[in-house]
């Protein structure tokens, strides 16, 4: 597997399962809006299992040009840091329902916005191509139900 593409795909991974635990301490954190974390952490845990599906079949997969991995790898580790940080704190002290609503909404929003961008406007008929497009689709999705959401609850 070629290795920027291989540490691309680990950071994306690492990504959608930090995603996955931050939802989960939300959904441990407020009652009132378990099931909305709880769906939303399913959903990227799902993102992940994806993801190491690609890994697992690398011979099934078209050579992906390292000039649209670059500068995402990149945005890809700093997420996970930002998000690794954030683990960290909320485990500690966990935020409160605005707060957690927010940081979800500016982590969907870096992850949808940064994910693949110049990658996503190519055309490509590849596999792997189609999972990246359908994980920056779903991404984009969360924003929209966790903004949706804060809509419902009255919450700014």
């Amino acid at each position: 597997m070629h290795e920027t593409y291989q540490k691309h795909l680990d950071e994306s991974i690492q990504l959608e399962l930090s995603l996955a635990t931050l939802y989960t301490i939300f959904n441990d954190s407020f009652a009132e809006d378990e099931d909305f974390w709880w769906e939303l952490a399913m959903e990227e845990r799902g993102h992940a299992s994806l993801l190491q599906q690609e890994k697992k079949h690398p011979q099934q997969r078209e050579f992906f040009p390292e000039n649209l991995l670059a500068t995402d790898l990149q945005s890809l580790i700093d997420t996970n840091a930002k998000i690794a940080k954030l683990i960290s704190r909320y485990k500690e002290t966990p935020p409160s329902r605005s707060e957690a609503l927010h940081t979800a909404l500016d982590l969907e929003m870096a992850a949808g916005e940064s994910h693949f961008q110049q990658f996503l406007e190519s055309p490509t008929n590849s596999p792997a191509a189609n999972i990246f497009k359908q994980l920056n689709q779903e991404d984009c999705d969360h924003a929209a139900r966790i903004r949706q959401y804060m809509q419902t609850e009255h919450i700014q």
